[in-house]
């Protein structure tokens, strides 16, 4: 479905699709059978390099959504900026055209590098070196603070990923390993991509008991109920290969009426909270491989994200 994409900005990566969609049965005799009638549709995704011209909205807006509840904390734009201007490291994902918005982006960006000259990057490093303190996940609250902040030679590359609802989980695995190839490029070319871990920030949600009685609404948050679940099917894959992972507490949790207007159509109401996953850089390829037989062997179809 997809080729090894070289480093060169021009160079995209073509890959069809096959996404069912429902088709209006118009007969007026039995209809029974009209919710079965499905016709396979055809989407040309492709993988781009970022142009600063064209991506700057798209990517601003999946931040967003990555961030979740403590998006405002950060300045997004510059952020933003910064992604779309490294160009041959990481790829959006669109359909029919380069100049429309991305489906999807994927990059990793240089937290030592990038944290003297970039208040974002700082920030954002503190931010997940404090949200991992207060994780349950005793290593992960040890770990991540002491190789984003400490003194050491660790040079820890942030990995960002975002997508919008039901992307197909075939585009997912050729992000990664494009990116895997190009990191590799980079690292030949002597520019700044030689990690020593990787740090993936994702999104989790676990479910919570409803509280829309407005007399109980006032008196306690929505209780979190359940195991912890994936927004992105895949993190579930990647985290075995992790030295350590765990969800975090957004610092702006919202109150039982978020989880509520979350809820939809279900008697559950879902409260989104943060994930990460710290991974050793020797063992990233093997994660990034791990994503790819989940997807062939049926293990991940379309996501809720």
């Amino acid at each position: 479905m997809g080729k090894k994409r070289t480093r060169n900005p021009d160079d995209d990566v073509a890959m069809t699709d096959e996404v069912p969609a429902q088709t209006k049965n118009n007969n007026d005799g039995d209809s029974s059978d009209s919710d079965d009638d499905m016709d396979i549709v055809n989407v040309d995704f492709e993988l781009f390099n970022y142009d600063p011209t064209i991506d700057f909205h798209g990517v601003r807006t999946l931040l967003r959504q990555l961030l979740d509840a403590d998006a405002s904390l950060f300045d997004l734009s510059s952020l933003s900026d910064l992604i779309v201007e490294q160009n041959t490291v990481g790829s959006t994902c669109k359909v029919d055209d380069k100049a429309n918005d991305a489906y999807a982006f994927l990059t990793v960006l240089n937290i030592q590098e990038h944290s003297p000259t970039k208040p974002v990057v700082k920030q954002l490093a503190e931010y997940l070196a404090d949200r991992a303190t207060k994780s349950q996940d005793e290593t992960l609250a040890k770990v991540v603070p002491e190789v984003l902040l400490g003194e050491g030679k660790q040079q820890v590359g942030l990995v960002l990923a975002e997508r919008l609802l039901n992307m197909p989980a075939e585009v997912i695995p050729p992000m990664w390993s494009c990116m895997i190839d190009e990191i590799e490029a980079a690292v030949e070319d002597k520019e700044p991509y030689e990690f020593t871990h990787y740090l993936v920030l994702s999104r989790t949600y676990l479910e919570v008991e409803s509280t829309l009685n407005q007399t109980e609404r006032k008196n306690k948050r929505s209780k979190a109920t359940g195991e912890l679940q994936y927004f992105h099917p895949e993190d579930e894959e990647m985290r075995k290969f992790a030295t350590a992972a765990g969800s975090f507490e957004y610092t702006k949790e919202g109150q039982a009426a978020v989880a509520d207007s979350k809820r939809a159509f279900q008697e559950m109401g879902i409260k989104p909270v943060g994930f990460m996953m710290l991974i050793e850089a020797e063992k990233f390829p093997k994660a990034v491989q791990g994503i790819t037989e989940y997807v062939a062997t049926g293990g991940m179809s379309m996501d809720i994200s």
